[in-house]
């Protein structure tokens, strides 16, 4: 569907589920993405979660797919539109055997070309856990600019950690 140079993102497929739901279970890319306590999600809340889908909600997920092997890698997605402002929220996660290999840089490149030009969005936003240095790496090559901070936020592994808010601007993306 959409191709970079490393990944394509595409729908969700239902053989996509098993391995989502390995790779969300782990807990090192869990400890990553949920503020509250880190505890395995039920496969079947994955399946829940997949069949909700539907690009008619303002939500639009993505599965990310290696273009060498087409091997499921993980996910990315508009979580949250503001058509009025013109602003989206997005997300992104690779399993754990993915990680520094430049697929998450791709495929968020690839998701920030889409929104800004076929939504006609002028802005993005994401959330990161200031404890996640790899993914703030990987935002700040793909143009986002830490634009605030919410002070010890999150809580985990014994200590209280800030939760970093980045955007970046039609503009900005057009300029890299």
């Amino acid at each position: 569907m959409l191709e970079g140079k490393q990944v394509r993102l595409r729908e969700y497929r239902k053989e996509d589920v098993v391995l989502a739901h390995k790779y969300i279970n782990d807990f090192e890319v869990k400890r990553l993405l949920v503020p509250g306590i880190p505890f395995p999600m039920r496969l079947e809340e994955e399946e829940k979660w997949y069949d909700s889908q539907s690009a008619f909600k303002d939500t639009y997920n993505f599965a990310i797919e290696s273009l060498e092997s087409g091997e499921y890698l993980g996910g990315c997605g508009i979580n949250e539109v503001d058509w009025k402002n013109s602003v989206a929220v997005v997300g992104i996660f690779l399993g754990k055997p993915f990680w520094n290999k430049g697929f998450g840089s791709d495929a968020m490149r690839i998701l920030l070309r889409f929104i800004f030009e076929q939504m006609n969005i002028n802005k993005v936003n994401l959330n990161v856990y200031s404890f996640n240095e790899r993914a703030i790496s990987s935002y700040v090559k793909c143009g986002f600019k830490v634009e605030g901070r919410l002070r010890q936020r999150v809580y985990r592994d014994g200590k209280y950690h800030d939760e970093v808010i980045m955007g970046i601007l039609r503009s900005e993306f057009e300029q890299s």
